[in-house]
């Protein structure tokens, strides 16, 4: 049986790579029981001892992440199924090239290819997409970093898929980490009212390390919140000269992270700005998945 793969990304939240394995089995678990309920109808036109061979390649160029869930997928309805890889999560693998090949039992494997693809292709879509990014930023300090804006239910799959690409994970969740935004400060009382009570809150919590990152829409704001004490601060929407005044006036006194209509064609603009991260929506919400093909032979 395929062992576990291992993120590949140095610098991966802690919370992911804790909960790396107890995510693969809630994810196929739960995709296997909407998927196939009760039982699958059509598999069982295939003698219950039949055997299958099948092997999966890829049309497109890519970058490969989902192993583990792919491989859970087939052992947890055939635990003696067996897969072996020919490539390993954050490999570049290219089109006509074969990835893997699985054997088991043949109507546990028609019932289990759909949601396996299902993972791979939408992991490696996400992976691929990162990849892009990380290469467009070479050269700079800038780092890529994902956001919030996931697929519901898949947050932890698809940020991993993120640091297999190369990208770094922002906040996995709501109670990991702490980021002021405008509702938030309006709400607060200001800037500076809202960082005081953000260093209070994370000095009374188990979590004193817990991340502080305020959201600014101007360079007043940014400078309001370098005068609070703020180490992280987020550049909504700022304008490219925006940045580099920003950077020009932080004068390295807090990280400054870009984000906001962040594109292909803009982001090493911005990398060289000087600004020290780019967060990135786009990478898990607007994908494309994966063009891969998955062939069986019966025994």
């Amino acid at each position: 049986m395929s062992k576990p793969s291992e993120i590949t990304a140095s610098e991966t939240n802690a919370h992911l790579r804790h909960d790396i394995e107890t995510t693969v089995t809630k994810d196929v678990t739960l995709a296997l029981s909407e998927d196939v309920g009760t039982g699958d109808l059509t598999a069982q036109l295939i003698a219950a001892d039949k055997q299958a061979v099948a092997s999966v390649m890829t049309r497109v160029d890519g970058v490969l992440a989902g192993q583990d869930w792919f491989n859970r997928t087939f052992t947890e309805l055939d635990p003696d199924c067996e897969v072996f890889w020919h490539v390993k999560d954050g490999d570049a693998i290219s089109a006509g090239q074969p990835i893997c090949e699985v054997s088991g039992n043949a109507r546990a494997m028609l019932s289990a290819e759909r949601t396996a693809l299902n993972f791979l292709q939408t992991m490696s879509a996400v992976a691929t997409k990162t990849a892009s990014y990380v290469a467009a930023v070479a050269g700079t300090k800038a780092k890529i970093l994902d956001t919030r804006k996931t697929v519901p239910g898949l947050r932890l799959a698809l940020k991993y898929a993120v640091a297999v690409g190369g990208g770094l994970n922002h906040r996995l969740g709501l109670f990991d980490g702490i980021l002021i935004k405008e509702n938030h400060i309006a709400a607060a009382g200001g800037i500076s009212a809202a960082l005081r009570s953000a260093v209070d809150l994370v000095k009374h919590a188990a979590a004193a390390d817990t991340i502080i990152e305020i959201e600014v829409e101007t360079l007043g704001q940014m400078e309001e919140a370098l005068s609070a004490g703020a180490r992280l601060i987020l550049l909504d929407n700022f304008t490219i000269d925006s940045m580099k005044d920003a950077v020009r006036i932080n004068a390295r006194r807090a990280e400054l992270e870009a984000s906001g209509g962040v594109t292909l064609q803009s982001v090493r603009r911005i990398a060289e700005t000087g600004v020290d991260r780019i967060s990135i929506g786009t990478l898990t919400k607007d994908i494309q998945a994966l063009d891969l093909s998955m062939r069986f032979k019966l025994h």
